[in-house]
């Protein structure tokens, strides 16, 4: 067997099709983003970055950094263990404390990532309740299909967002069969929201747990940066709710917030949690400092949210196929692989726009598209560069913009 000639064949697939991935090899500027300089073998060159999911820059902000910086001179740099082995540190109680009062919850429980506490907790949940059955949205993350993967219980998958498919799949188990539906709150490829209300409802009728995943909406939404939940005001109508510390907070992490009992158990059969390096004090101690700033600060979210609609209007204006949706998320469809990336690549080096492109299996076949997100430091001037750019690369595009039209539209 020639083991290697196997990896280079899948490789070489990839290539084929066109959606071969290649990471920028960046240097972020502190106290300059959105910029950075991009590394290649000519040097370090100056752009601008179009495509962080650091939403509100929070990873920039002195309140962030000098709490990361007191906590390595007063603890140093990793945490030295797991949770149960000498990994809890009093950054670590604290910032539980701290994402179980943002949602309302009695309860939160830190992972290393977000994927990790959806696959962990996911999977778990199945092993305590034999015999669950998992409803999930179509578009829910890989991190959530893997949990529920793993569990290995029964499962259905309802169609994006609707709700008449969602209760029909729920109405065909008696109201004793337990159940639990998962779905996201904000949909990151597409920029969907979800009706988490008219989802509670559902779930109140039929007898099944909520488990909803807030990653691309913590910090970012509510009057405190709860997300959708706290903005539509059914926090308490949601059994279990997953967030992430590496996005509108700019630093690393996941967890999730729910009941003392529901957190207790996960901490204490949830492999993923108990086997796991806890995360560095100084990450947990940024966390804590970026979610006490964003609960009373709405200045950065409110200007994203400004930002976000001015951009969606521009390239509407020039006639972009930009992807409607009423959330922070900018998606400009382009419908294939390869024209996906030489658009992208186009972007990087001739005009030092960093825009990455999204191709299979992020997103289906046939809908790879760039994806915006401005944030607060985005200014007129970026935004006047960004859409010109796009102007020109549009015009020399070898496709007609009308197929694009007609794909964004379906």
């Amino acid at each position: 067997m020639d083991y290697g000639k196997k990896f280079q064949d899948a490789i070489d697939a990839l290539h084929r099709e066109g959606r071969y991935r290649v990471f920028a090899d960046l240097k972020r500027q502190r106290g300059n983003y959105p910029h950075a300089y991009h590394v290649d073998t000519h040097g370090a060159s100056d752009i601008t970055v179009w495509c962080s999911n650091d939403y509100l820059g929070m990873s920039q902000h002195p309140v962030v950094t000098n709490a990361m910086h007191e906590a390595i001179d007063l603890v140093g740099a990793g945490s030295g263990g797991t949770r149960n082995i000498s990994g809890t540190t009093h950054y670590h109680v604290e910032l539980e404390a701290e994402l179980a009062d943002l949602h309302g919850k009695p309860a939160a429980l830190l992972f290393t990532s977000a994927f990790v506490a959806n696959d962990a907790t996911l999977s778990t949940i199945q092993q305590l309740i034999p015999g669950i059955v998992l409803f999930s949205d179509e578009k829910n993350h890989a991190s959530m299909i893997a949990g529920i993967r793993h569990g290995g219980g029964m499962k259905h998958i309802w169609r994006h967002n609707d709700i008449t498919d969602l209760e029909a799949q729920l109405a065909q188990y008696p109201k004793e069969t337990p159940k639990l539906i998962a779905f996201e709150s904000v949909y990151s490829m597409d920029g969907h929201i979800a009706p988490i209300s008219a989802i509670c409802d559902l779930a109140e009728k039929y007898g099944a747990m909520t488990y909803l995943d807030e990653v691309h909406a913590v910090g970012l939404y509510g009057p405190r940066g709860g997300g959708i939940a706290e903005r539509d005001g059914v926090m308490n109508r949601v059994d279990i709710i997953n967030g992430t510390l590496a996005k509108g907070f700019g630093v690393m992490g996941g967890y999730i917030a729910a009941s003392r009992v529901i957190c207790d158990a996960i901490r204490s059969y949830a492999a993923g949690f108990i086997f796991t390096t806890s995360l560095a004090p100084a990450i947990a101690a940024g966390a804590l400092a970026s979610i006490r700033h964003l609960k009373s600060s709405k200045v950065e979210r409110e200007h994203m949210h400004e930002r976000s609609a001015t951009l969606k209007r521009r390239l509407a204006d020039e006639g972009f196929p930009v992807m409607e949706n009423p959330s922070h998320i900018v998606p400009v469809m382009v419908g294939d692989p390869v024209h996906c990336k030489a658009v992208t690549d186009a972007l990087l080096n001739h005009y030092g726009v960093y825009v990455q492109p999204i191709n299979y299996p992020t997103v289906p076949r046939g809908t790879e598209r760039i994806r915006l997100t401005p944030g607060p430091t985005h200014t007129d001037a970026h935004m006047d560069h960004l859409v010109a750019s796009l102007r020109e690369l549009w015009q020399r595009c070898p496709v007609a913009k009308g197929e694009y039209v007609r794909l964004a539209a379906e």
